[in-house]
């Protein structure tokens, strides 16, 4: 089995070789070609870019693995609200088994879809956000025309488009995580690159994430100020609270304190989980961790049940994202915990508010002109 993050890991001043790391390197310099020749043609205008009747964001970022898109789209979405917009998010719905071009998954009062039909991340935003629509499907132009004329949208959000060209953004916000913002250099399969670092230049603003977890953000930010003259906004993944599987239960965090814990977890960043269990003095007697995304079986259940028994600890936990992942297993999800993280814009929240709702009054005054003339 190849295993991924290792290769992603190595920038290459490791001396080693083997099979599957020279074929990934060979990949990579067609897959950069193609990349390069796809942008050039976007660029020039060559391909054309489709702009819908009201503002869109673009969230996204340029490595593979999570960067904290889905809170940051959650987050979004809370503060639009606040300023009397009417948003709605647009996402590709990564996972699910869905066929169909539109998928609804909420109407914003209701959640239509289950989790294993819209993907894990869509079904989260569902269950955090209300009276915002999410609506999920491949062709971002079709969702967001079903998002303006089915539910009077006034401003989108698309998840994870930073390489979906094809549709116009008022603003591209890159999420670059404060560890690794560019992975190991190389694009992918040898590294985590979606696409070469020049494709930053396409940013309206960054946004660093995890930087309360490293001391590295000066040293990044002085990096992207060599991209261009474009804002750097920095956030940091604070737990929310604790809430049982079946929502009959809440905690504040700071209730884990000493408390005997079995841990885990399915997402890109499991390190991060623990750190924020550990910052609540949680007692981790045993750590699981699977693949980002991972469907969880019920040999991996019992895994952790045992652990749970065997170490006579207080309670199950894992994250939220997982949670969504487990509705199939109503009983094991009525046993466990799970953190919810939230996003938090630190140490200036309202310049970055000030900042998007600029660059959406703007965006509004063009729309005006333009259905003037």
């Amino acid at each position: 089995m190849v295993h991924w993050q290792r290769m992603w890991n190595d920038d290459g001043s490791i001396r080693s070789y083997n099979v599957i790391k020279i074929i990934a390197s060979a990949i990579s310099w067609p897959y950069r070609l193609i990349i390069n020749f796809r942008n050039w043609l976007y660029d020039k205008n060559i391909f054309a870019v489709v702009k819908l009747p009201c503002p869109m964001i673009s969230v996204g970022n340029i490595t593979v693995g999570g960067t904290g898109k889905t809170p940051c789209v959650i987050m979004l979405a809370k503060m639009l609200q606040f300023h009397g917009f009417k948003p709605a998010i647009l996402s590709r719905g990564y996972g699910g088994n869905s066929s169909k071009s539109v998928n609804i998954v909420s109407d914003g009062k209701n959640i239509l879809l289950d989790s294993k039909t819209a993907g894990d991340e869509p079904f989260l935003m569902a269950q955090s956000l209300k009276n915002i629509p999410i609506i999920v499907g491949s062709q971002r132009i079709k969702t967001g025309r079903v998002a303006i004329s089915q539910f009077g949208a006034n401003v989108l959000i698309c998840d994870d488009a930073m390489q979906h060209r094809q549709i116009f953004r008022d603003i591209n916000l890159v999420l670059l995580d404060n560890q690794k913002p560019f992975g190991n250099g190389f694009v992918l399969p040898r590294g985590k690159l979606r696409e070469p670092i020049a494709g930053l230049k396409r940013a309206s603003a960054f946004l660093l994430t995890r930087t309360d977890e490293t001391t590295e953000a000066e040293n990044i930010s002085r990096k992207l100020a060599q991209v261009g003259n474009i804002p750097i906004f920095t956030s940091i993944h604070k737990p929310q609270d604790v809430i049982k599987g079946d929502y009959s239960d809440i905690w504040p965090t700071s209730d884990l304190g000493g408390k005997k814990v079995c841990a885990f977890c399915g997402i890109a960043k499991p390190d991060s989980f623990k750190k924020s269990l550990l910052a609540a003095q949680a007692n981790i007697l045993s750590w699981d961790t699977f693949p980002d995304h991972h469907n969880y079986r019920l040999d991996d259940l019992e895994t952790i049940k045992n652990n749970f028994c065997n170490y006579k600890a207080d309670l199950i936990i894992t994250t939220q994202k997982d949670g969504m992942r487990l509705q199939n297993f109503p009983e094991f999800l009525s046993m466990i915990y799970m953190m919810r993280i939230e996003m938090e814009i630190a140490p200036a929240p309202e310049s970055f508010d000030k900042f998007i709702l600029d660059k959406l009054s703007a965006a509004a005054v063009n729309l005006s002109y333009a259905k003037s003339k």
